[in-house]
């Protein structure tokens, strides 16, 4: 029952944009860095949208290309405090957006000069000044790539008669202040990215282009997500717009059952559940990760991912569904692998004791587990060689454990095996662990001499 006139304006805007809303065909897609390279790239980008005019489109961008990795150079000499190299490297960076602007025939659009042009200025002060917190200035020059590649495909699709406006992801997506991976407050970022996006739309735009992997935290400063961090913007925006779907382009035709570095004749994935995807990207899967897909598995909305080469392809679709999740097996690689096995040395056994100071070390050292498995007299793991120091973590645990380790190895994950997918990887190798449940396999392998 509606009692005052303030009930009744909640009530008219609770419809509004959550009834009405909802009868619109709103998608969320994503363009990473390699579909936006270049200028021909961004054009291509510009086809793809044309093949969605009759829809509202959030389009999540990445920073272009490998601007990422030049503004890392750029942070670890602004650290280093080499000015020179850091100017040479800043001018670079301009260079290669402005080639990027050129191409797409804007170099003589004003409004475009003058919104990147106070970046770059920014970027050359903040670099002459005292360098802080190292996660702290990582998260507020690192975030520059992903404006600057939105200002720019924004000011094409503009230039080509798209309704298209920019969004400011820095002032929607609120997190704590944990620098370089902000963790989501996802209420205050719903109410925002509503209130925002909704007027996009009302206003009668049907492109809202927005940066992947950046926010805010509490005091207006800009925080980064992480790992995979415009995938899982893209669908932060969808959880919060209730949107249809979501689709992740790629320069894959989708979700494959193995890595075509390390498998021949691998075969496209057309229908997977939430559940399978993550698991897949839990054991190593580099296509998704697993937190993208828990907002969007929480509210079920579909993902698709889908190739910028091929647009028009069917692509994977992420979905609720378990009916195809055991239709193939999927392969997972893992090379450069080392197996570590303790032994206490007093005799004991592998009790609560022993494990508690074992994975409080691995904790303290940030090292991730790929594998475990323990007997009752020795606790065996299998980590990335390249992400350890193998001589420190042998002479941490030495004193109360025998240690022993191999290198070299290669670890594989087998979702729906049967015994001949196994002897399929298992040829011309030592199978030096070995692990099996109802629908995954997992070996750890070392070539035979």
């Amino acid at each position: 029952m509606i009692n005052n006139i303030n009930d009744t304006f909640y009530w008219k805007k609770y419809f509004q944009t959550n009834y009405f809303r909802k009868k619109t065909e709103m998608k969320i897609f994503k363009f990473g860095g390699a579909s936006v390279k270049d200028y021909k790239a961004v054009i291509n980008v510009g086809e793809i949208l044309r093949l969605h005019q009759d829809e509202e489109l959030v389009v999540v961008v990445s920073a272009m290309g490998k601007t990422t990795n030049a503004l890392e150079a750029i942070i670890a000499s602004f650290s280093k405090g080499n000015p020179s190299e850091t100017e040479k490297l800043i001018l670079e960076l301009k260079d290669f957006h402005h080639t990027i602007i050129q191409g797409l025939g804007l170099n003589q659009t004003s409004d475009l000069l003058n919104e990147i042009t106070p970046i770059f200025d920014w970027l050359k002060d903040k670099c002459k000044g005292e360098f802080g917190d190292y996660d702290f200035e990582y998260d507020q020059i690192i975030s520059l790539g992903e404006v600057l590649s939105t200002k720019i495909i924004n000011n094409y699709l503009q230039n080509e008669n798209f309704k298209s406006t920019w969004v400011d992801a820095r002032k929607l997506i609120r997190t704590n202040n944990r620098w370089r991976e902000g963790r989501v407050d996802w209420e205050l970022s719903e109410n925002l990215i509503q209130a925002e996006i909704n007027s996009v739309f009302e206003n009668g735009n049907r492109i809202a282009v927005t940066q992947g992997f950046i926010g805010h935290e509490e005091e207006g400063y800009t925080t980064t997500l992480g790992r995979e961090g415009s995938d899982f913007t893209a669908a932060i925006f969808a959880y919060c717009l209730n949107a249809n779907d979501v689709t992740i382009w790629k320069d894959v035709p989708g979700m494959l059952n193995a890595d075509p570095k390390y498998f021949d004749n691998t075969v496209l994935l057309e229908k997977i559940s939430f559940k399978e995807a993550i698991e897949l990207a839990y054991f190593g899967a580099s296509v998704i990760h697993p937190k993208t897909i828990q907002p969007l598995k929480r509210k079920k909305i579909p993902l698709y991912i889908k190739s910028f080469i091929n647009p028009r392809e069917e692509g994977t679709v992420i979905q609720e569904s378990l009916a195809f999740d055991d239709n193939i097996p999927s392969f997972i690689f893992k090379m450069n692998q080392t197996l570590i096995s303790l032994t206490p040395r007093d005799f004991s056994f592998i009790v609560e004791e022993n494990l508690e100071r074992i994975f409080g070390y691995l904790n303290t050292q940030k090292i991730r587990v790929n594998l475990m498995q323990n007997s009752a007299v020795s606790f065996s793991f299998v980590v990335d060689h390249s992400k350890i120091n193998l001589e420190k973590l042998v002479d941490f645990f030495q004193e109360d454990y025998l240690v022993k380790y191999n290198s070299s190895l290669e670890l594989v994950t087998i979702r729906h095996y049967d015994e001949p997918t196994i002897d399929r990887v298992t040829i011309g190798k030592d199978v030096m662990l070995e692990q099996k449940s109802r629908h995954t396999a997992r070996m750890v392998l070392k070539d035979l001499d």
